[in-house]
């Protein structure tokens, strides 16, 4: 298993901040192209607890139907996203929000396994996951904060907390 924590300073409030997550549409701005993102889940459809999400991504050319959950949502602060069907054998992305000198302190946790681990983690899985990561971080940035946003600061570790060395 891995865990991928992202760490980055927007200077917008969580009420900016929060219509703009929980809109499913704005997965598709945050994702880089490579990664084919498409939302299969019809358009407005509400964010809470409980809701299934639908999406069609591909990974490395091949096509994968990705179904995630919304197991926890406490609005502004936080709600947890966790893959039911997918390229995973465990996906859990857990995003926070809180308010920081005037803006807001954005923090993923994505604890992750892929089904083969032991061989594509080191040579694909990391490097993937922290590629679409550094993007979305960007995104995030031009989005809202322009040069007044922090750079993100980015780490995947393992279980014991030892750093990945990434390629």
């Amino acid at each position: 298993m891995r865990m991928l924590e992202v760490s980055q300073w927007l200077p917008v409030t969580t009420d900016e901040l929060w219509p703009f997550f929980t809109d499913i549409a704005n997965l598709e701005r945050i994702t880089p192209e490579w990664v084919n993102f498409k939302i299969l889940t019809p358009p407005g459809t509400p964010v809470h607890e409980g809701v299934i999400l639908d999406y069609r991504i591909r990974i490395r050319g091949v096509g994968v139907h990705w179904r995630t959950r919304i197991s926890v949502f406490e609005p502004p602060h936080r709600f947890v996203d966790e893959q039911i069907k997918g390229p995973y054998s465990l996906w859990r992305h857990e995003h926070r929000f809180h308010e920081e000198r005037g803006g807001t302190r954005c923090l993923d946790r994505v604890d992750y396994r892929s089904p083969l681990g032991v061989i594509l983690h080191p040579m694909f899985v990391d490097r993937d996951v922290r590629r679409i990561f550094e993007f979305r971080a960007q995104a995030l940035r031009k989005l809202f904060g322009g040069i007044d946003a922090d750079h993100p600061v980015i780490s995947i570790t393992r279980p014991t907390g030892t750093p990945v060395s990434i390629a």
